[in-house]
């Protein structure tokens, strides 16, 4: 039994990669290939494989999004997002109300659900999709001009815990217990806790990492993990939003000075794709095809809804004060795609023993979640382009903290000083240009590969290297600049 499992789990595993392989290149969004597996797989696909099991899936799911929204903090570039940081917490907070109360009253005064309900479907659609926006401009390797991609990024990044927060609200209100005080004060903890613990907790780590060397680098991963996990347990069981928090860990550990960065972004990377794997296979698998036919209509509906309506009057009414012109307005309020996010949201709610639905709510958002990703989603390239918002020769990678200049590498060879900022600290802590990679270090007669501990002393000639000449001519002004002035 455990070798059939086994075999069944890698022919999985093969299967989604080399079909995101060959259908990446063309702009086909990893959710909709993964999903499409998981339904080939599934009760009423040709494999057959019976499951519905809403419990056992909404446990998976929610181990895959808490790595997938570390990572997507830690992938984020700070430097590149903080200009567009305002208006994309608004998006991912006020828009995310805005979005959830308009898709509700539809549900409600159109589509004939109970008030309640409306709000629900509305909740657990509320966010936008990250991977799937990202996964079709890589594929493209377009860019953005205007910081579009960093503001889709944190949006993006960071709307789902608020979804989840309103998600909850609704469930609490469905039981009965939910006053406005008690609504109110969960609201506070879901977000004060996970805060106060996310923010604790990163600093602490990123200390950590510039301090404490082990001898053994696979265990910084390792590390950063039960980090990252234990951090959300926490959160949650004090009454926290434990999404929020772990996005917090993200953002703050990727974009701080921290040891073997640059490994932990990739390990990371390849834990978020196999996540999402999982996560979008087992959504697959758990829906029945059969039962989508009655859910098309309502599905439809409100994908439309959302599109038309719903999703530009939220960034409309938010991106207007800041004088962005219509035309990125526009670009933002089509991206804002449905994800694996609102389908797991909607997992919680039909695992609730308090939820009693007239709809079949899955399968609902799931068609919306599909139709939104394969209409929308396929049509951002040629959108970006028509709108003349593709930055060219500028990939969409510069947004993420992995991100590396493809030009060739200038070489300079720096002699510390007596007095040099650089001298007597760690390479860690010399707050050398991130830009900036000292490749070899000389110490008279000693050639020393340099590590974050590494500590620089005047004397020492430090090989650096930069793919962008601009910065090391500048050190080299700087440098000579020092050196007229002791004479």
């Amino acid at each position: 039994m455990t070798t059939s499992v086994l075999i069944i789990g890698a022919v999985i595993l093969l299967l989604c990669v080399t079909s995101s392989k060959a259908l990446y290149r063309f702009g086909v969004p990893t959710l909709l290939i993964f999903l499409g597996l998981g339904m080939v797989f599934g009760s009423d696909g040709l494999v057959g494989i019976y499951f519905d099991n809403y419990q056992l899936a909404g446990d998976i799911c929610s181990i895959g999004l808490i790595f997938i929204m570390f990572f997507g903090g830690f992938g984020t570039n700070w430097k590149t997002a903080r200009p567009v940081a305002v208006p994309a917490a608004l998006l991912s907070t006020l828009g995310v109300v805005i979005t959830a109360l308009l898709t509700g009253m539809f549900c409600y005064w159109v589509l004939g659900f109970s008030l309640l309900e409306g709000f629900l479907v509305g909740s657990v659609i509320a966010s936008t999709d990250a991977a799937s926006v990202f996964s079709i401009l890589r594929s493209r390797k377009l860019d953005l001009k205007n910081n579009l991609a960093p503001m889709l990024e944190i949006e993006s990044g960071s709307n789902d815990p608020f979804a989840y927060m309103l998600t909850m609200i609704l469930l609490t209100l469905f039981s009965g217990e939910g006053s406005i005080s008690s609504i109110l004060t969960m609201l506070a903890g879901q977000i004060f806790v996970a805060l106060a613990i996310g923010f604790a907790v990163s600093f602490a780590t990123a200390w950590i990492l510039r301090h404490i060397e082990l001898e053994i680098e696979g265990l910084y991963p390792i590390f950063v993990t039960a980090v990252v996990v234990l951090s959300y347990s926490v959160s949650e069981m004090l009454g926290g939003n434990g999404y929020l928090c772990v996005y917090i860990i993200g953002i703050v550990l990727g974009n701080s000075r921290i040891l073997h960065k640059r490994s932990l972004v990739h390990f990371f990377d390849g834990i978020s794709w196999l996540m999402q794997i999982l996560l979008f296979f087992t959504l697959g698998l758990l829906s029945f095809p059969s039962q989508l036919p009655q859910a098309i209509l309502p599905g439809i509906s409100v994908a439309l809804f959302l599109l038309l309506i719903a999703r530009p009057a939220a960034v409309f009414s938010i991106l207007s004060w800041f004088k962005v012109p219509v035309k990125q307005q526009f670009f933002v309020s089509w991206v804002g795609l449905r994800g694996a996010a609102s389908i797991v949201f909607a997992i919680f709610a039909v695992v609730n023993p308090d939820v009693t639905m007239k709809n079949d709510l899955f399968h609902i958002v799931f068609c919306v979640a599909i139709l939104s990703v394969a209409v929308q989603g396929t049509l951002i390239p040629p959108l970006a382009k028509r709108l003349d918002l593709v930055e060219e020769d500028s990939p969409v990678l510069k947004t993420f903290t992995d991100y590396q200049e493809q030009s060739g590498a200038t070489l300079l060879e720096f002699t510390i000083q007596d007095g040099h900022p650089w001298a007597g600290k760690t390479v860690m802590d010399a707050e050398i240009p991130e830009e900036i990679l000292i490749v070899l270090l000389t110490r008279g007669s000693q050639t020393v590969l340099p590590k974050g501990s590494t500590v620089i002393k005047p004397g020492d000639v430090l090989l650096l290297s930069s793919s962008r000449p601009e910065h090391l001519e500048r050190l080299s002004v700087q440098m000579e600049t020092s050196r007229k002035q002791k004479v």
